[in-house]
């Protein structure tokens, strides 16, 4: 009796015995075949409207660290930006409601889209000059080092 052990596509091991129904599919195959790629999952969009959440780009400079984050569609007065612990907290929510009333029916849609992203900052952050803007869909967050943090320039040393 020979038992085989085979790598499915998605990466996982499957056992077939050779002498015991080798022409019925597994359920892991069966899996594997199905076009799920078509679905939203729960980790990558909203189950409503299909809105993933935004993408952020991180980035350290020498005296700051950079949040960029693409969230066309919204006002500066959708937004919330909170510090709370050493931990910044970003958030917002639309709400859009139409109503057409026309030749004897009433059309009226409804929307709701919202978001939250929390950031765990070092203890080099001086919180107090935190500054964010919001121009053509990308919120920025500028994250100030404290002086200490800050990366000093490269320096030669001469030996006396």
């Amino acid at each position: 009796m020979s038992n085989l052990a085979t790598v499915t596509k998605n990466g996982g091991l499957t056992t077939t015995n050779k002498n015991r129904l080798s022409n019925l599919p597994n359920l892991s195959t069966w899996f594997e075949d199905f076009p799920l790629g078509d679905f939203p999952t729960l980790f990558s969009s909203n189950f409503n409207t299909g809105i993933s959440l935004p993408k952020v780009n991180i980035k350290e400079v020498s005296d700051a660290f950079i949040v960029e984050m693409a969230v066309p569609g919204f006002k500066k007065s959708d937004f919330n930006i909170d510090l709370d612990n050493h931990v910044l907290s970003i958030s917002a929510e639309i709400k859009e409601e139409n109503k057409e009333e026309k030749d004897g029916y009433t059309r009226r849609e409804f929307g709701y889209s919202t978001f939250k992203r929390t950031f765990t900052l070092p203890d080099t952050i001086e919180d107090d000059k935190i500054k964010a803007t919001y121009e053509e869909g990308i919120l920025k967050i500028h994250l100030p080092k404290k002086e200490e943090a800050k990366q000093k320039p490269s320096r030669t040393i001469h030996v006396s």
